[in-house]
Parts: structure tokens; sequence; C-alpha cells
């Protein structure tokens, strides 16, 4: 039975569908993406296994899973920053404003026709609102204006920074020499070079605007979001880096609407798919588990000893809103009381559903009894004496002897009725026929009442010492 629909149900769904696509728009045509796909798949399998009750699979698929988040983690570490760079709100106050490059795109584009007509191989990438510093690796900083000398001579044949590319950012030439990440796409056409796959890596990650030129056919290809575009004139490429830059600053506006009824496909396939999970992990909504929970003080008062608690334990009622919750047999919940407020007599304090902290997906409907009475009194302390309890009398030989401990006295702690009439602390029974002279023996204390307590950890020295010794 599918439980009832509540507002934050919906909400809950639109948000994680709103993320999954947003996940989908980023890693689109990426080898993420179908990372992404093979994980899909792998938890339609363990959502089905668990409903049709297939203990081993589902646990080697759930074990399996810790294992898996950590090696996508490691393996698509540069793809999640930038996601999370995505993701932030702040990045656009953050990030420095962009100096206009419109006004170098006359001079770079003649420049770049100029290299392609002597089949002079080049890649320049342009930066737009995301940060390429984790994607582009072992680049040399130039920081020098975009100028015909300095591009041709950063990839003139046989230079030292022929075979990387070159970053242009804020208009000013950042780096030269570096090396970006290749594309993996199956649908690179084989033609193409290591150039070119770079060119296409770049875009797939980042919102970075790139210019290739082929070395063996001196052709000029334009590279955005996974695409290619060849560019025939300098004019053609004055007019699509003026339309990139311009859209950047003064985005088209779109409607609502435009926008809802965009690439509708996958925002239904998706929405679909969150609403299927949405049923499977819900399917326990409702259940009711009834458990048992100790009943543990906090708070206690120094000066106040704790007879009796009545009950010890507490019956928990607790509701499930979710498959995902643990089974009744690996609850382990507790009822914390807070004890500050127990004073000598009897006191009674209410336990509530506050008291109790539910596992995720559960939370506490009920608790019984209600009410937790205490039996306490005032704690106090006393010292008494040592009393050796001897086994038997001690040899005709020794009969000038006589049987000493240390310490002579120790200090109880308990409830003031049962301390008060205590005159002495025994030790474990010993062996008189046993003892002899210039020996020492060690022997426990016994607590004189079950919740009084000796403050002594260690046994006594037992010894045997003449009159006059003792005396002194």
């Amino acid at each position: 039975m599918i439980p009832t629909i509540r507002i934050q149900d919906i909400a809950d769904i639109l948000i994680m569908t709103f993320l999954l696509y947003q996940l989908y728009s980023w890693f689109r045509g990426t080898r993420a993406m179908q990372v992404l796909l093979g994980l899909g798949v792998v938890t339609i399998i363990y959502f089905a296994t668990r409903f049709l009750d297939l203990y081993m699979t589902s646990w080697v698929l759930q074990e399996l899973g810790t294992v898996l988040i950590i090696l996508i983690i490691v393996v698509f570490q540069t793809e999640i920053r930038q996601t999370l760079y995505r993701f932030s709100l702040l990045r656009h106050i953050l990030d420095s404003d962009h100096k206009t490059q419109h006004s170098q795109f006359q001079e770079i584009a003649e420049t770049l026709f100029r290299m392609a007509s002597c089949k002079t191989g080049a890649l320049i990438v342009f930066q737009c609102n995301e940060s390429l510093h984790d994607l582009m690796t072992n680049g040399v900083v130039i920081d020098s204006e975009i100028t015909p000398q300095m591009l041709e001579s950063i990839f003139y044949d046989g230079a030292p920074f022929h075979d990387g590319a070159a970053l242009i950012n804020n208009g000013r030439i950042e780096k030269a020499a570096c090396h970006l990440p290749l594309s993996v796409s199956p649908d690179v056409p084989q033609h193409l070079g290591t150039r070119h796959r770079a060119a296409l890596g770049l875009s797939e990650r980042s919102d970075a605007v790139i210019v290739a030129i082929s070395e063996e056919r001196g052709e000029i290809s334009l590279v955005t979001a996974g695409t290619f575009r060849r560019m025939h004139t300098p004019t053609e490429l004055i007019m699509a880096l003026d339309e990139l830059f311009r859209s950047e600053t003064e985005s088209p506006r779109i409607t609502l609407r435009q926008r809802f009824f965009s690439n509708m496909l996958p925002k239904v396939l998706l929405l679909m798919g969150v609403c299927v999970f949405w049923v499977l992990i819900t399917t326990r909504q409702g259940q009711i588990t009834t458990v048992t929970a100790p009943v543990r003080l906090h708070g206690v008062p120094d000066d106040i000893f704790l007879l009796r608690t009545l009950p010890e334990d507490v019956t928990v009622q607790i509701k499930a809103l979710s498959s995902l919750a643990p089974p009744p047999s690996k609850l382990d919940l507790t009822a914390e009381i807070d004890a500050s407020g127990i004073r000598e007599g009897t006191t009674a304090i209410r336990v509530s559903t506050t008291d109790i902290t539910a596992p995720s997906g559960m939370i506490v409907t009920s608790v019984s009894p209600s009410t937790i009475r205490f039996s306490a009194e005032r704690k106090v302390r006393k010292n008494v004496p040592v009393k050796v309890i001897l086994k038997g009398r001690l040899p005709s030989g020794l009969a000038a002897w006589h049987i000493v401990c240390e310490p002579r006295t120790v200090d109880i702690e308990g409830p003031a009725s049962q301390v008060s009439p205590i005159v002495s602390v025994t030790t474990e029974e010993i062996d008189a026929v046993r003892l002899k002279r210039g020996e020492e023996y060690l022997k426990n204390l016994r607590a004189p009442e079950k919740q009084v307590s000796i403050l002594r950890d260690t046994p006594v020295t037992i010894r045997l010492s003449t009159r006059d010794k003792r005396k002194r």
C-alpha cells in the first residue's frame, strides 16, 4: 500500500529530481555520466533484492556501495570539485570581474589564421566563469599582454611551449605549456589528434572556450561544451567569440515556461525514477514497532544516593518512516532522564518522547509508563576500623602475638540509613594456623551492605605483631 503523500513528500521528490537533472546536465557526455548510470543500475538491483528478501545479495551490494563511494571520490575528484563550484551561490560575488576581451579578438583571430596558413599547431583556452586551475596542469606562468609576436613565439614549431595550451584570462596570457584532460568520448572522430581531444576534454568539464589549430590540416576549430565548430575566416571566429562572451555577460532572458518545458524527456524520466524510489523507500511508512529501552540517569546531585528506580525499563512505540530504517532487532534505544531534580525521599519524573533519540527514518510515538519514581537518600561518608576475620586460632607458640592490618581504618560511602549503623569493615577470612612471623598477607575487604561502597580499591596488609608493637 502506498503511504499518504504529504506536502513535504512532494517537495522531497521535486528537490531530488532537480538535483539529479543538474547532475545529468553537467555530466552529460562525460565518462562520469557513464559511471553514474552504472551506479543507478546497481542501486535498482539493490532495492529489488531487498524487496524480494534476497538477503545475501542485498548485503553484498550494500557493503560494495561503501567501497564504490570511496573509489568515485578518488577517481572523479576533479569533476566533484567542479560540481561543487557550480553549486556555489556565492561564486559570482566572490569571483573577480573579468576584463573585456572583445578588443583582443580582432588581433587574436588574424594571428591564429596566419599561424594556420603556416600549419602551426596551437591550443588557446579562454577562461570564462569557472576556475580552470584544477583542470590545467604543469603550466608556466607568463602573465603578458596578448600580442601577435607572443602568440607566434609560444606556438613556434620547436619552441619549448609548442605542444601545450595557452590560457587567456582577464585579457592577458596567464600561462603557457599547460596540460589539459583528454576526452574519453567514443564519438570523437578518429582523424582528430591529441590537441583536439584535449580541447574537447576541457570543454566537457568546464565552461571554457577553446580554439584549436590543426598542425596537419591547418584548420581552426572552436570548441565549447563538448562540440566542435569549424572556423573558415577571421571574421567568423571574431563573431563567434563576441557572441560567446557577450552571452556570458548579457545572457538572454529565458522565461520560466521555457525553462520548465525545455529538454522534457530526461526531466520526465528522472521524475518517474525519483517517484519509484520514493515509493520503495517509504513502503514501511507507518509501521509501529514496540521495543524496551533501559532508563539511564544523568545529572544526579553529588549528595544524593539513589536507592531504587521504578521501573528500570520503559516500553517505547516507534514508527518507521522509511524502508531504510533499521529493523527492531537492531534498535538500541535508551531513555535519557535528567535526574538533577531528585531529592531525599520519593521523586516522580515524567518521561517524554524527547528523552529517547530515535534512529534516522523513525520517530517515537509513545512511552509507557509516562512517569518514573525514584527513591533516594542523603549520601554520607564515614571512617570505620578494619576487623580481621580469623579461621581457627593461632598456634600456642604465637600466643604473645596479635594480628594487625594496614590500614587500620577505611572510608565507606552510601545512603545514610545503611552507613550509620556500621561500626567496622571485615576482611576476607584468613587461616590462623598458616600465619607466620615476619610475613605479610593481602586480603580484600567485604562490603558491609549491598549499596555501601568501600573507598579503597587495593587489599589490606595483614601481619603478626607483638603486644608492645601494637600498642606503639
